[in-house]
């Protein structure tokens, strides 16, 4: 059982300041999200981002000063109603959408979904919840992004044995703390794939002696325990796995076919 991966829109960011040693040049970060047919249901990873992070009226202040600051250009085709139609499937249809954090672009079309239960974790978001409006926007966290009654269709990642999110054996939830609160990976065993979502926003960074220093650090829920991850990613990978990640901007096997 393998995912496929959906770009929900481009977000500009210099080369510089995601890798060592990268050039001033502009990079288009992907902002992916993924589709899973898990027999249990269709099954989202993430949403990517869409309007509701963008352009919905009555969006707090500091919402809007995100979208001026990381300027993302949505891709129609990229949105999540489009992407299940190609699919065969309407938002309706989505059993279940597991939350790898909740930074705007993985959170912001949760309401898309009335049907879903989340999976996500639990302390992250309870910690989400009592925070001020301004330790929150430090942390590019929104309360408002989330459903009404999100914590009775929460299904806590704490709770799955060994991080088995189904049961089977098919997603492994892993840890993969450092980036943000509560931030996890996705094993897909039978594809030995590792979807490190945003331990690192540019493959070429797994590598220790390219890793970003200086501003980019700045914005690391905790350094040392991103840089702990990113090894774990390495390592899978220096041992033939295959690792995607969110952000990177090159086509990846197991994006969706142009």
């Amino acid at each position: 059982m393998t995912p496929v991966f959906c770009n929900s829109a481009h977000v500009p960011a210099p080369e510089a300041l995601l890798l060592k040693g990268g050039r001033l040049r502009q990079l288009r970060l992907r902002v992916r999200y993924g589709l899973l047919m898990h027999p249990s249901g269709p099954t989202l990873i993430d949403t990517g981002y869409t309007a509701h992070a963008t352009a919905a009226p009555g969006r707090s202040a500091g919402l809007r000063l995100y979208r001026h600051l990381l300027r993302p250009d949505l891709i129609p085709q990229g949105q999540p109603e489009p992407f299940l139609a190609r699919h065969g499937l309407r938002p309706e249809d989505i059993a279940r959408v597991i939350v790898t954090h909740y930074h705007v672009d993985h959170i912001s079309g949760l309401s898309l979904f009335p049907n879903a239960r989340f999976t996500a974790s639990r302390a992250a978001f309870q910690r989400l919840l009592t925070r001020s409006r301004w330790q929150n926007l430090h942390r590019a966290t929104f309360p408002e992004l989330l459903p009404p009654g999100f914590a009775e269709r929460l299904d806590a990642i704490e709770d799955r044995p060994g991080g088995d999110l189904f049961g089977d054996g098919s997603v492994i939830a892993l840890d993969l703390p450092g980036h943000a609160d509560g931030h996890i990976g996705l094993l897909f065993p039978a594809a030995r794939l590792l979807y490190g979502t945003d331990a690192q926003w540019l493959l070429a960074a797994l590598e220790s002696g390219r890793r970003p220093r200086g501003p980019m650090r700045l914005f690391a829920e905790d350094p040392a325990a991103l840089a702990a991850s990113t090894d774990l990613l390495h390592r899978f990978r220096a041992a033939g796995g295959t690792v995607m990640l969110c952000h990177d901007p090159a086509p990846a096997a197991f994006d969706e076919a142009p």
